[in-house]
This record gives C-alpha cells, structure tokens and sequence, in this order.
C-alpha cells in the first residue's frame, strides 16, 4: 500500500505541474484582459464602427509614420519593421520554461525511483547474507561442536553456531532479549553474529579460553556471547535459527540484539590462557 500512495503521489505532482507549464504556453502572445477591456470600451465609445476598423486605422497610422521617420530617398520603399524584443524574449522563455520542466520531469521522476526503492520489501527468500541461510546439517553441525570443540562456523551467513545448555534454559527465559531465539535455544543451539558489537570486527573463538575474543579492542564473550569483559556494549548479536529436514537455517535479515551488559545464564570461565 505505502509504494502505491508514493506511486500516485509522482504521477499527480507530474500531472500538475505540466498542466500548469500548458496554461502559461498557452497564453503566451494572447492579449492581456486589461487590453482586450480597454479595446472594447474604445469601440463602445464610438458608434458605428468595430474593433477590426480600429486595428485597421491604428496600423495605417504606424506604417505613415514609419515612412515619415523613414531617410531621405528610401520613401515609397517597404519599411523594414525593427525586431520585436519581447516577441524575441518569448522564444527564450519557451525555452527556459521546458528546461524547466524537463529538469523538473527529471527530478521526480528520480525521486520516484528512490521512493519506490526505499518502500519495497526485502526478497525474503534471497540466499546468502541478508536472507534465509541453510547453514549446514544437524549432524555436521553437532560433530563441530562436541568433538572439535569449536563453534560452527558457517561463512555465507556470518554465523557461528554454538550449543546452548539445556540446564541454562530457565535463566534464559528471564532474558528479555532472548524472546525471540528461545524456541532455538530450546533445540539446544544459538547462532551468533561474527560482528563485535564495539566497532564491527570479526570476532573469532579462541579455542584455550573457549571464548570469542575480539583481537580489535579486547572485548569478550563466553561461548554463548554473553559479554564478559572489554569495551562492548552488549552480548554478541544473534539471528534466529530454523530445523527443516534435519539442516539449520538462519534468517540473517532479521537481527536480534544482544543481551545487556551482566546477562551470564551459563556462569561459564575461561577455561584456559586467554588469546587476547
């Protein structure tokens, strides 16, 4: 509905503006009222005699004085008539005037374009970033995890996939920001974005610590990216993840805040030498 109403905005904007730029073409070398009233109240004043006779006597009168004004032996001779500066000034305002209106037809016609980009939806189901993602199959995904003992990383979507203890799950719930991806959680997995939340680094998971450290400015997160240390100002991003057919998905469209600065549901510590 809203790019229909944008749509219909454009075209009634356009529909003015060359009607309006028509009706001053239009005029342009017609008499004003002021003069046609003022030819009329002439005629009125004389009887007998038609606004056609008073043009006819007025242009013999201005071509008698022209042959009058005219240099000696050049009498009797056609008279070139002088070039009309306001006549000429139309041709230059005609020519300003459709400038006009095609920078204008123009403009809105880009402005039209840009609203109309602005209000269309995203494609939900483009792959790769900023789409629907199928990060990999539930077994993969579970053999990274519980025997490299490293997340799941998947490129395309930004993600790490982490496991979620399904013990922590009551701490969780009281979690605000984890309304969204608790059905995930539940299925015992979290996908976090790569992003620190500080200043955009990729932040990788150093495998002594088994934490996500940021090599950037030191900022620190357990393995469920629950912020522990440094300059951040919130948990790990997240997306919400999706089981069809045994594979996760994730919709990287759609970004779920991280948890606020003291959220630690799995009290979990380094777990050896930091990287950072």
């Amino acid at each position: 509905m809203p790019i229909v109403l944008a749509i219909l905005a454009v075209v009634l904007l356009a529909v003015i503006t060359i009607l309006v730029t028509a009706r001053r073409r239009a005029s342009v070398g017609t008499l004003a009222r002021e003069t046609r009233q003022r030819d009329k109240a002439t005629v009125a004043d004389a009887p007998g005699t038609d606004l056609a006779t008073v043009s006819t006597e007025a242009r013999d009168r201005t071509d008698s004085a022209k042959q009058d004004l005219a240099p000696a032996g050049t009498k009797g001779l056609a008279v070139a008539t002088p070039v009309d500066e306001e006549a000429l000034g139309e041709t230059r305002r005609q020519f300003l005037n459709r400038g006009i209106v095609a920078g204008m037809g123009l403009a809105l016609g880009a402005l039209g374009v840009a609203v109309v980009g602005f209000l269309w939806p995203p494609n939900t189901g483009a792959s790769g970033f900023g789409g629907v993602v199928d990060v990999g199959s539930l077994a993969e995904i579970d053999d990274t995890i519980n025997n490299k003992k490293i997340p799941f990383y998947n490129a395309a979507a930004k993600t790490y996939v982490v496991a979620y203890p399904k013990a922590d799950l009551p701490k969780a719930r009281k979690v605000p920001n984890y309304v969204p991806i608790y059905p995930g959680m539940k299925e015992g997995y979290v996908t976090l974005y790569q992003k620190c939340v500080h200043l955009g680094c990729r932040v990788p998971f150093c495998v002594t610590s088994q934490w996500f450290e940021c090599p950037c400015h030191g900022s620190k997160y357990n393995r469920v990216g629950e912020k522990r240390g440094g300059p951040a100002p919130r948990g790990l991003d997240r997306f919400i993840p999706t089981i069809v057919g045994g594979r996760l998905l994730v919709d990287t469209g759609v970004i779920v805040q991280g948890p606020p600065i003291g959220t630690d549901t799995t009290g979990q510590s380094p777990e050896g030498a930091p990287c950072v």
